[in-house]
Formats: structure tokens, C-alpha cells, sequence
């Protein structure tokens, strides 16, 4: 297998020392992720795409190597093609026909040559040429120039043909590590997960913020979502999770803010945190799920408000963004079921919340506040690498055993969202699997026979691990991971 990777549009318009700067990151990144699944799969870079050459004893892994070609950053998209080194243009027809014989059964084409090098004919030579040769060999209906129901592309560079099987969509955007870290403030919830995305995919090394106000079940949830974010869109670059326990912060905001103020003052507290933090970890800016008017605390007068607390830069990826569009975006990145599980924890409820805050009405109401409280919660943050979190986590919680070798009755529960299941599934001879996506693990193990051993399985480990550190932590006994070597 071949393909040819094409840059983002933006690439493209960089002077030559950026453009040649981000193409490395890029094919640096290529090669982090696709040599997991082997080191023999070549990545090789030009001026204008990147060639990512598969080889054939790896067939079977085509739809692993086209998910991390279509979620890697700074791809707008990349072709599967079929290479021929030709001679004439006898035989680029020759090469061509058997690719789309079947496919043009009864529809109308059309062909599109870009062409590339010296030849001694034109790319609508070889349109023309083609094109006339599949409509005689073919049961094609015709050729349509302008509304074509298959498109037939050619690249011809040189002495070399491509002949492009398929072309899939990539998420453009620049590589990951491009640009500076950020720091997003995550909640698990629609917004906060696609900001972090939108972040990712601008090429910003994303690390994770989450505020804990609502105890170990949701710092699960939005860990998870976070996983899910950093595994598909942002491994090849090591990223962290901090947590902040903020419920002590949250119950002084109630016992001394007055009920009108309390949003914008608890959004205040987090910027404050999230600044120190961010200082910590020497990164340039925040970001925010924040939209324009879509709560109260995210009118122009608030906002305003709760920047002033702040000189680091705070992002907001969706600020003119409507809800819609926001979870129509988290259904194509895949966190939209993770985000109507999470747990809502609002910290605060004001009966009639202010949307024009005012600054000296805020600071006034902060006077009341024991700054002690969020010292303590910034100074008990915890800190973790995102894919050793919950090995860290656990090791003062539970001990989750790992098991390579299922015994004969033991139940695999296959943990994984569903769009990965389908292109990996969990084949074990004789061992019963069941398909239980872990967004629904939680109320569905409950329903399950208690006198049954259950192992977890994902594909790192890593969210099936988290999960059965929670069972346990329910006082489920009969569950464990399987890990197979």
C-alpha cells in the first residue's frame, strides 16, 4: 500500500523555512505513530506531500494506518494509491483499467491528470487518452466533464504513475509541536472537549486542567474523555492532566459570595488556578470551552470581567461558535457520547445570575473570600502524565491485576468505543467476549451475575484499567484486565 499525504492549505502559504519546518514535525509524527504498528512502514517527505509507503504483508492493518492518517494534525488529505513506473502512455491506460473496470459499471466519469516533471504530453493528453480507452474497455454510460459520478485521478511525476484508489479527508490544521503549550481547562463536557480539540488540531501541545467538583466518579469521566482526546489526536507528544480539588473553593463561593456573583466569581477562582498552574508548567496561555451568550456567566460583560484576573492569554476556541455546531463537531471527533455521560456538577446555581458584572461589585464580594482555600486547592493539585495516570492513581486506591492468560470461564468485557471495536475486533477462539462500550460500563455492571470473573479490555490498557479501579473501588471483587502480551 501507498499513499500520498497532502498538506494543510496553511502549510502550503508558509514562507520556505516554515514550511519546511512544519513538514518535518509532520513526518516526525508519522513516523511516532505508524511505526506502532511497524517499523517497516517508510515515511518519506517532498516539497508539496508525503509518501507513506505500507508494505503488502501489512494489508491487514490498512484501516489502522488510514485512522492515524486522517486524525494527525497538518493532513488536509491523503490518497491510496497504486504506483507504476511507465513507459507510455499505452500503458498508464493499461495500469489504470483494472483499477476501475467494476466501478465504472453503468455511471458516467471523467478523468484528472496532474502532472508533474517533463513528458512529452500534456496532462490533457492523458485525460483524453484514458478516458477514451475506458470508455471502449468499460460498461461505463458515458463521460460527464462537469457532474461526473466517478472521478478517475492520475498523478504523474516523472517516470511515475499514481493512480489514486481512494481519497480520504484528513483534520488539516498544523503538526502537533509547532506551536507553545496551552493549558485547557477541560470539564469532560461538549465544550470544554472540542476547544481542547480545536486546540490540538492548531498544533498548541495541549495539556489537560480539569477542577474536581464532584468527586472520584467524575474525575474518571473527564479523564477518560481526555485519554480519548490525547490517544486519537495528540500521543505523539507527552501531555499532563491536573487535577485541582476544588470543592472546599466551591463551598466558600457559596457560604460568602453573594448568590447573583457567584458565577462569575467561581470562573475567577479557576483562572486564578489554572494561571498558577500554568506557570508551573511554563506554558504561554489558557484556553476555554467559553461561547458568547451561551450561559450567563459568557456575556461580553462577564467575560470582561473574569479575564481582568488573569495576564496569562486566554483562548476560546468557540466563542462565536452556536451549541449545535459545537456537539455536530463533537459527534465527528468522536467525544459526543463521552460528553452525554458526564456527570454535571454546575458547583454553583444563582437563582438570578448577573450578566453585566461589574468590577468593583466583584472585588468587593472577593473580599469576603478566604484566599487560603484556593491556595490549598492549587497547592494539592495533582499532576500526572496522561498515559500513566491511573498507574499512579491507583497505586494508593486499588491494586487492578492484570491477565494475559484468560481461565476458561472468564468474561472479556471489550470496553472500547465503538468506532474502534468495529475496525479491531477482539477475536479469542472459545472465550466468551461481550461489547460493552465503557460509557455505559458503569450502570451495565451492575446488571451483570456477580458469580462471573469480568476482565476489561481496551487496547492500551489504559481506560480499562481506570474502570476497573472504580469497580473495585464499588466493592466489585470478581473483576480484573485483560492485558495480553
Amino acid at each position: 500500500m501507498k499513499y500520498l499525504v497532502k498538506y494543510s492549505p496553511e502549510m502550503t502559504i508558509k514562507s520556505r523555512p516554515v514550511r519546511t519546518r512544519f513538514a518535518k514535525q509532520l513526518r516526525k509524527n508519522l513516523r511516532v505513530l505508524l511505526h506502532r504498528i511497524s517499523d517497516r512502514i517508510e515515511i518519506t517527505g517532498g516539497w508539496d506531500f508525503v509518501t507513506v509507503d505500507v508494505p503488502d504483508s501489512l494489508e491487514a492493518r490498512q484501516d489502522e494506518v488510514e485512522q492515524i492518517l486522517s486524525t494527525t494534525q497538518g493532513i488536509c488529505f491523503f490518497e491510496r494509491v497504486l504506483h507504476h513506473a511507465y513507459t507510455s502512455l499505452e500503458e498508464i491506460l493499461a495500469f489504470t483499467l483494472p483499477v476501475f473496470r467494476d466501478r465504472l459499471d453503468g455511471k458516467t466519469f471523467c478523468v484528472r491528470c496532474k502532472r508533474i516533471g517533463r513528458q512529452t504530453f500534456t496532462s490533457v493528453d492523458v485525460e483524453r487518452f484514458v478516458g477514451g480507452g475506458l470508455n471502449r474497455n468499460t460498461n461505463a454510460e458515458g463521460v460527464s466533464l462537469n457532474n461526473p459520478q466517478v472521478l478517475v485521478k492520475l498523478e504523474i511525476r516523472d517516470n511515475d504513475l499514481y493512480v489514486v484508489d481512494a481519497t480520504i479527508p484528513g483534520v488539516n490544521g498544523f503538526p502537533l509541536g509547532t506551536q507553545d503549550g496551552v493549558l485547557s481547562l477541560i470539564s469532560g463536557g461538549f465544550d470544554s472537549t472540542v476547544s481542547s480539540y480545536l486546540s490540538m488540531r492548531r498544533g498548541l501541545l495541549t495539556h489537560f486542567c480539569f477542577f474536581n467538583l464532584g468527586g472520584r466518579e467524575h474525575e474518571i469521566a473527564v479523564k477518560e474523555v481526555a485519554l480519548y482526546l490525547w490517544m486519537k489526536y495528540g500521543s505523539t507528544h507527552p501531555v499532563k492532566f491536573v487535577t485541582v480539588p476544588f470543592e472546599a473553593v466551591v463551598g466558600e463561593i457559596l457560604e460568602k459570595v453573594d448568590n447573583s456573583q457567584m458565577g462569575v466569581v467561581l470562573k475567577r477562582m479557576m483562572l486564578r488556578a489554572a494561571t498558577r498552574v500554568a506557570e508551573k508548567l511554563k506554558l504561554e496561555a489558557l484556553v476555554t470551552g467559553e461561547s458568547v451568550a451561551q450561559v450567563s456567566s459568557q456575556t461580553l460583560p462577564n467575560l470582561s470581567v473574569i479575564d481582568k484576573v488573569t495576564d496569562h492569554l486566554v483562548l476560546r476556541p468557540l466563542v462565536m461558535m452556536e451549541k449545535q455546531d459545537i456537539v455536530d463537531t463533537a459527534r465527528a471527533i468522536g467525544t459526543e457520547e463521552f460528553s452525554a455521560v458526564i456527570p454535571e456538577y454546575c458547583g454553583v446555581i444563582s437563582v438570578k445570575p448577573t450578566t453585566r458584572a461589574r468590577m468593583h461589585k466583584i472585588e468587593k464580594q472577593e473580599g469576603w473570600f478566604d484566599f487560603a482555600v484556593l491556595d490549598a486547592a492549587v497547592e494539592n493539585a495533582e499532576v500526572l502524565i496522561i498515559d500513566r495516570m491511573n498507574l499512579e492513581a491507583e497505586h494508593e486506591r486499588h491494586e487492578v491485576e492484570l491477565v494475559s492468560e484468560p481461565g476458561s470461564d472468564a468474561i472479556i468485557i471489550d470496553i472500547r468505543h465503538p468506532d474502534e471495536e468495529e475496525q479491531n475486533p477482539l477475536r479469542l477462539g472459545d472465550h466468551t467476549v461481550r461489547k460493552i462500550p465503557f460509557y455505559k460500563l458503569n450502570s451495565a455492571f451492575a446488571e451483570l451475575p456477580r458469580d462471573s470473573e469480568y476482565l476489561l479490555y481496551c487496547a492500551k490498557g489504559i481506560m480499562s484499567r481506570l474502570h476497573a479501579s472504580y469497580l473495585l473501588e464499588q466493592g466489585y471483587s470478581n473483576v480484573a484486565v485483560y492485558r495480553p502480551e
